[in-house]
């Protein structure tokens, strides 16, 4: 095994990119940078070179991504707003459309904050990893936040995102968040809940990594249209939220109508969708 010069190391990060890209990766060229900086600790264009030992190791990981093992889990990090999140195998991947969900949330409570001068309550709904909870606290310092989670394998890298990104400013709750037993104390009394509950209807997961790598239990919404959770967490909001209180949850863009529907049914008075980066339905939003 010989050392790499900066234009041998160069040149084999552009070959991975283009065996990735053959193996149906959606950013290939991407994803070859980054698993070349998790093994050399620096940025590729930064580097010299690489030592001895490196093209092996490299080789393993490119071969363990062309073979749509998510990247997240390679790293061992994902990103959200600016944060890098622990991940781990067995724990929702948080996807690049949910910062839209959490920016309307983190909105939500900034206004609380302003207009009323006083700590918004938020309660985080299906947590996962807990990304939502954590970028509510650190872009809203004054927030209070709640989150709750009921897998246990979640609720622990919850946890350990939380007291890593933002100590002390979310209390994870394991329990299921249609139970009414669950934040009871709260109820009638929070400003926002954000919600990304499992919505995929049956059969409409749209990639390999997801299919292959994502618990069902944080996918799958129940029955065929995938709203039976989102539609008890819409429940479970309107007891929660005071009036004027704003419900955010993240949907399936098929799910626009009926969630709406049901939003004011449930006794919201204003129900609108929020688009993603892509311009489709991505999110629910809508005032107690």
């Amino acid at each position: 095994m010989t050392a790499l010069d900066r234009y041998a190391l160069r040149r084999l990060v552009r070959e991975a990119g283009q065996t990735l890209a053959r193996a149906g990766v959606a950013s290939p060229d991407v994803d070859a940078r980054l698993l070349a900086e998790h093994l050399l600790g620096c940025p590729v264009l930064l580097a010299d070179g690489a030592p001895e030992g490196f093209a092996p190791a490299y080789a393993e990981l490119v071969e363990r991504r062309a073979a749509r093992e998510p990247l997240q889990h390679i790293l061992g990090v994902m990103w959200f707003r600016g944060l890098e999140f622990t991940c781990r195998p067995g724990v929702f991947i948080v996807r690049p459309e949910t910062e839209v969900v959490a920016g309307a949330a983190v909105d939500a409570a900034r206004a609380v904050a302003a207009e009323q001068g006083r700590a918004p309550v938020v309660v985080d709904l299906c947590t996962g990893s807990g990304a939502i909870a954590v970028a509510v606290a650190a872009e809203v310092p004054t927030a209070r936040v709640w989150a709750v989670e009921e897998d246990g394998a979640a609720v622990a890298l919850a946890r350990e995102n939380c007291e890593r990104l933002a100590p002390g400013r979310v209390e994870i709750i394991r329990g299921d968040v249609t139970d009414p037993a669950v934040l009871a104390e709260l109820d009638g009394s929070v400003d926002v809940v954000v919600a990304n509950p499992p919505y995929v209807p049956a059969g409409a997961v749209e990639d390999l990594e997801t299919e292959r790598h994502d618990p069902d239990l944080a996918l799958y919404g129940g029955g065929a249209d995938g709203l039976r959770l989102p539609l008890a967490v819409v429940e479970r909001a309107a007891a929660l939220l005071r009036p004027g209180g704003v419900l955010v949850m993240e949907h399936d863009p098929s799910q626009a109508v009926p969630l709406r529907a049901a939003s004011r049914e449930a006794g919201f008075g204003k129900a609108t969708t929020g688009a993603d980066l892509t311009g489709r339905g991505r999110f629910l939003r809508a005032v107690r």
